[in-house]
């Protein structure tokens, strides 16, 4: 079998790519992959929010086209930027095992938060990330910052931020982990839903092809992306929402934390649950039916 992977062309989604790539062209089912990159108009549009254009399913909407007029057999994303609510048709066969889950803060001098000048600029086009980082330091000016990530890096050394938040797991992948100066604790900041993991996507009437890119899914990183993405599903979140999640593992005991913010981090409310494995989906529900339960729709209004 032939297989044509769509991509955006920003250095990390290439990565997870040809790392998709080297996975496949290991199973013997698999005669060669070809790389199909795309722009999308989410990496088309960078002077406007993602909250203003759309969201992050910008960034795979031409992906999914190319699936469907054949252009490309499957597609690689981050998992973070995929929506819940899947369209109609699609499926993600498979999901990687999972990398660093956590934000990571990169400064010029390698200081942590506590170190940031009073009143000074952080970087991030997150939601999620500014409620977070507004609850830890309320006097800090919070700026967008949208590009790929040595986009990014690039404007943090002109002086434009003195810190920028990035996915640890996207650093690591390109070789820049050592720009790192901090990396949060999920009671600092709680990961986006699935942030870390790799998915591919399929058509979902592909029923050959699902059966072996299955045989790439790693089974515990499929528990707690199911748990986590279930939260931002019942809640109706979208990728840009203040919402967070993430499940951990240990034995047959999956543990879900989950939280819902005011953007301007002056609320926020936190909900976990322990349970079996077995019940992912069922308890990231649960856990966002307590969460509206206690006003989280309030917090979720544009």
């Amino acid at each position: 079998m032939q297989l044509r992977i769509a991509t955006r062309k920003s250095e990390l989604a290439l990565w997870q790519a040809n790392h998709v790539a080297s996975l496949l062209n290991e199973l013997d089912e698999v005669s060669g992959v070809e790389l199909v990159p795309l722009t999308t108009r989410g990496d088309q549009i960078l002077d406007r929010s993602l909250q203003k254009i759309g969201g992050k399913g910008l960034f795979i909407k031409e992906l999914e086209m190319a699936m469907q007029t054949n252009r490309a057999d499957i597609a690689v994303h981050s998992m973070k930027d995929v929506p819940a609510d899947m369209p109609s048709g699609f499926c993600i066969a498979a999901v990687l095992e999972r990398a660093n889950p956590t934000d990571a803060l990169v400064t010029n001098d390698n200081g942590d938060l506590d170190t940031i000048r009073e009143g000074g600029c952080i970087g991030s086009s997150s939601l999620r990330r500014q409620a977070q980082l507004r609850a830890m330091r309320p006097d800090l000016e919070i700026r967008e910052l949208r590009g790929n990530v040595n986009t990014r890096l690039g404007r943090l050394e002109l002086g434009q931020y003195d810190g920028i938040i990035l996915a640890s797991a996207g650093l690591q992948r390109l070789g820049k982990g050592g720009h790192i100066a901090q990396e949060f604790l999920p009671q600092q900041m709680l990961p986006a839903a699935a942030q870390g993991v790799i998915g591919i996507e399929c058509l979902e009437h592909q029923s050959e092809l699902r059966t072996l890119l299955k045989k790439l899914e790693d089974y515990e990183t499929s528990v707690t992306t199911s748990a986590e993405r279930a939260v931002a599903f019942s809640l109706q979140a979208t990728c840009q929402s203040p919402v967070a999640s993430y499940a951990t593992i240990d034995g047959d005991a999956l543990h879900l934390q989950a939280l819902v913010a005011s953007v301007d981090g002056s609320k926020i409310l936190r909900e976990e649950a322990t349970t079996n494995i077995s019940d992912a989906a069922e308890v990231g529900a649960d856990v966002a039916n307590r969460l509206l339960k206690r006003g989280a729709s309030s917090l979720l209004q544009p």
